[in-house]
């Protein structure tokens, strides 16, 4: 049978796009593949924004304001951004907040000092500061604007265990120190469940189950930024990744993953994580596509993002890119998150991703 793919004749409702998301976490056909398309450069928790709620706001709302223009699958919220090392930093890593990017971090734990991992003790949330800090921000967002919120930033254990254990050292400690990585990232996974669900409780119109744009529903479990699985072994990563990504899934009923970098050799591994719904991927970082769709394909949800700055060719075609990974991957269980300079440009990118990711 002969399958056209056209634009749609009328715009989708929220309610229809929100059912196409859902019905895609499911693996379930859709009449259009899902797409995004974020505008500009990302939004960091700089010291314009970490210290000022009101600033940050602003910053939200005028950015869906201006992304009114287009109609894709992104649907107006807000991130109550604090940076990905929030859990390091709630751990009593030190921060320094700057203008470039989001906090620094200055880690705990270096070789010289690896005892002091058992010291470690899970953050009290009623004298935290940086958990008041969150608790705030997001009563303060919430009690001044109807837009739903994001969670907070959600690092996967392991990122927050590489920012509170000096990087280099960490990576190398995986296989000098197990025991010692097995004791932190235990007290991290506890700690990161914890938090979610402390916030969970105070979000009273709550967006999506994780700190990026894309709508991912409680029943679809938590998005998590998992980046230093790049960096493992793919025993390493079964050891040290899938195992405390299994007590996130478990606590939250599933897990999203999210990771940059090049994935061919743990994504079998990682697709072994119980209930894992998703997979966050930036595409144009992985080379070999094919271990992709061998390993994942069909199995869980795909979110094969390319932002402009992610092609290492300045100015490639969004559109073609866009066309590759659909006639590649396919269309079901496909998310497709892109982005463009400018809002003109966006509306022009959707206008194009509409006339060949719409089925009739």
């Amino acid at each position: 049978m002969l399958v056209t793919y056209q634009p749609f004749l009328m715009p989708l409702t929220d309610t229809e796009k929100r059912e196409a998301i859902l019905k895609t976490w499911n693996l379930e056909s859709t009449r259009e593949v899902p797409f995004l398309i974020e505008i500009g450069y990302p939004h960091f928790a700089t010291e314009e924004f970490y210290g000022d709620d009101e600033a940050e706001l602003r910053w939200n709302e005028r950015y869906h304001q201006e992304r009114a223009e287009v109609d894709d699958y992104g649907l107006p919220n807000i991130k109550p951004n604090l940076g990905i090392s929030v859990m390091a930093a709630a751990f009593g890593c030190e921060q320094r907040i700057n203008n470039e990017a989001d906090p620094w971090i200055t880690p705990r734990i270096r070789e010289a000092n690896v005892a002091d991992v058992f010291t470690l003790k899970k953050p009290d949330p009623t004298t935290n500061p940086i958990y008041k800090k969150a608790f705030a921000r997001l009563e303060y967002l919430q009690s001044h604007s109807t837009l739903p919120l994001r969670l907070v930033n959600v690092p996967s254990p392991l990122v927050t265990a590489s920012l509170i254990w000096e990087y280099t050292s960490f990576v190398e400690a995986t296989i000098l120190y197990p025991k010692e990585i097995h004791a932190l990232l235990e007290v991290v996974t506890e700690a990161t469940i914890e938090f979610v669900q402390l916030q969970l409780q105070r979000i009273r119109n709550l967006f999506t189950m994780g700190h990026e744009m894309w709508l991912t529903p409680p029943e679809v479990g938590l998005r998590v930024s998992d980046d230093t699985a790049a960096l493992l072994s793919p025993k390493l990563y079964r050891e040290f990744g899938v195992r405390y990504n299994a007590k996130i899934a478990e606590a939250f009923g599933g897990i999203v993953v999210h990771s940059c970098g090049e994935l061919k050799h743990v994504l079998p591994v990682m697709m072994e994580i119980p209930n894992l719904r998703g997979i966050d991927l930036t595409i144009p970082q992985n080379s070999k596509w094919e271990v992709i769709k061998k390993s994942a394909s069909g199995k869980t949800a795909l979110n094969l993002r390319h932002y402009f700055w992610d092609h290492p060719q300045a100015g490639t075609d969004l559109v073609e890119y866009t066309r590759k990974l659909i006639e590649y991957f396919g269309r079901q269980g496909i998310f497709i998150q892109t982005s463009t300079p400018t809002v003109p440009e966006a509306v022009a990118l959707e206008r194009a991703l509409h006339q060949f990711l719409g089925i009739r």
